[in-house]
């Protein structure tokens, strides 16, 4: 199987700093920051503008310190894998970041060299927002997985890096675009599933993603696909949608989608769907309907919605037709588990529900994110090379686990 598995972990403390974080996420993404959809990337590929040749023999360009796309750090929920560098190979615990695509180790684990370890003579820097690292660029092996390894890689190795305790560096899995500018000797520098897709390891570049929601100090384990996808985590067929058109959603993994709650619509417009937002987000006007709908409160402390036992029972489906399909999250799906409350720094025995104000109004052609809470119920694909993002059913759709 060409996956490797990986660990999710909420990275804040309180559903206030949660909420700030996706809103603050959201405005990016509105603004068109770090703008890297399918279609741009894709795009450029096909006009052959990807890895790039040397722009500075001497190496001595300045490279990047602005932001270089909206990335993990900008999230309040983080996924982290074990992958291997170097042959033999070290293991390293590298964030997997579908916003930035800059390889790099060396912020907790120090880089070893082996036999595979080339210096390219490059100088490399990143920023991040809140976090960043600069350092020298090498070529190395890069073990994913037995069925998933990379020759002559280009990674950073990092001399300082800032905002990454008690992780080892990052994987970056968005566009070879969004390397632009961090190397002092090449335009750009292609990325892990760029390598992956050239070397023949995989026949497209696409990647899945599962989760498996579970109530342990990690809130679910996962699994990352490459070129592939894992049926055996599916219960159902793949429903496949063209990138919206509507701006700026089409600048991400944006899709059309309706949403309906028991007779009201909620909205039917573009959004995106983002692993990296924590919470289901909608547009206020939408919002204000799903709260009148389900009789929520807004809970001052947490700044989420909660509602009674009483409410929760009745709670409807919420039911979103995206191509033609109906996706639904059940009343349990609609609420935070409430085995981690104290994560949020909510109350012990309190419902809180997961679907929040995105901070607009609808008609600004971004109206809602589909975050962790709705994409660890569903199977995601974020086809690169047919433009498409695919969902399907899995065994934990409809799992009473919260």
């Amino acid at each position: 199987m060409q996956s490797v598995r990986f660990t999710t972990r909420v990275a804040v403390n309180h559903a206030r700093e949660l909420l700030a974080r996706d809103r603050a996420r959201t405005q990016k993404f509105i603004a068109g920051i770090g703008a890297h959809g399918p279609m741009v990337h894709f795009e450029g590929r096909r006009r052959g503008h990807h890895h790039g040749g040397s722009s500075d023999p001497t190496g001595t360009t300045p490279t990047s310190s602005e932001p270089t796309g909206i990335d993990v750090t900008d999230s309040g929920v983080t996924y982290t894998a074990a992958v291997g560098v170097g042959n033999p190979p070290t293991s390293y615990t590298l964030l997997i970041d579908t916003g930035s695509s800059n390889t790099w180790v060396g912020a907790d684990k120090k880089y070893v060299k082996t036999s595979s370890s080339k210096d390219t003579g490059g100088k490399v820097n990143v920023s991040y927002g809140s976090g960043s690292f600069s350092g020298v660029e090498y070529t190395d092996t890069v073990t994913i997985s037995p069925e998933l390894v990379i020759q002559d890689q280009s990674i950073g190795v990092a001399t300082t890096a800032q905002g990454f305790n008690g992780v080892d560096g990052i994987l970056g899995i968005g566009p070879a675009d969004l390397t632009a500018g961090t190397v002092s000797n090449a335009d750009t520098v292609p990325t892990i599933t760029d390598n992956l897709f050239t070397q023949g390891s995989i026949s497209m570049e696409s990647i899945g993603i599962s989760y498996e929601p579970s109530t342990g100090e990690d809130i679910a384990n996962g699994e990352l696909a490459f070129g592939t996808v894992d049926t055996s985590k599916t219960t159902g067929d793949v429903t496949y949608v063209p990138i919206t058109s509507s701006s700026p959603a089409s600048n991400y993994w944006g899709i059309d989608q309706s949403v309906t709650y028991g007779d009201s619509e909620l909205l039917n417009s573009a959004g995106i769907v983002d692993t990296g937002t924590t919470l289901l987000l909608l547009a206020t006007d939408a919002f204000q309907t799903y709260q009148e709908a389900t009789g929520g409160k807004l809970d001052n402390e947490t700044g989420l919605l909660t509602i009674t036992e009483s409410q929760y029972n009745n709670l409807q489906p919420l039911v979103f037709n995206i191509g033609g399909t109906a996706f639904e999250l059940s009343a349990n799906a609609q609420i935070w588990p409430r085995a981690l409350n104290s994560q949020i720094g909510g109350e012990e025995g309190k419902i809180y529900l997961v679907v929040a104000d995105l901070g607009s109004p609808s008609g600004q052609g971004l109206d809602f994110i589909n975050g962790f809470v709705f994409l660890q119920r569903f199977y995601s694909i974020y086809d690169t090379t047919n433009s498409q993002v695919g969902l399907a059913p899995t065994p934990f759709t409809d799992a009473e686990t919260n």
